[in-house]
């Protein structure tokens, strides 16, 4: 019997839940390190995540580390599916891009299920307000590579209000990066 320890966090599936993650790169490097390279980033989130049958909630894309908060449903692809295809053809495409092929692009993923109402507020506020945390920009819907403009502009006003009420300064997410 082997009896070691697996040295990565233990993903598990619920379909029809919803999902906070966050995928970071090898080493932390910045490899998404200009304007193309992160909008390729945000352009195949946005596209797997919709091809995989999932609806996006919230997402931030950086040089090194992405946050996404999805919600599954009966049919949609498992939550594991969609990041190794997030990841192998992003890596696939960013390595073309830098001539460096075989290249390591991501490390790890860790993954939350969202099963409390206020914390599911209080992490959408913290992804629309991740580029603010990392010092990028002062006002969240500034940032061109997350979802916190298209939130303002697409949500209930109601909605909205209510979803920047959670405070997300002293949210507890895996982003040390």
């Amino acid at each position: 019997m082997d009896l070691r320890w697996h040295h990565s966090p233990v993903h598990f599936f619920q379909p029809g839940c919803s999902y906070i993650v966050t995928g970071g790169t090898v080493d932390k490097a910045a490899l998404f390190c200009d304007t193309a390279r992160l909008q390729l980033l945000e352009d195949l989130l946005l596209q797997i995540v919709s091809d995989c049958g999932w609806l996006i909630a919230a997402w931030a894309v950086f040089v090194n580390h992405y946050h996404l908060i999805a919600q599954s449903l009966a049919e949609s692809a498992t939550l594991s599916h969609l990041l190794n295809r997030l990841h192998s053809q992003t890596a696939r495409e960013l390595n073309r891009m830098d001539d460096a092929a075989g290249r390591q692009v991501w490390f790890q993923f860790w993954d939350d299920e969202l099963t409390f109402e206020r914390s599911y507020y209080a992490r959408l506020n913290y992804v629309h307000n991740n580029a603010v945390k990392h010092g990028l920009v002062a006002v969240a819907d500034q940032y061109p590579f997350c979802s916190a403009r298209w939130f303002r502009e697409k949500a209930d006003p109601a909605f909205y209000r209510k979803v920047c009420s959670f405070k997300w300064d002293q949210v507890r997410i895996k982003d040390d990066f």
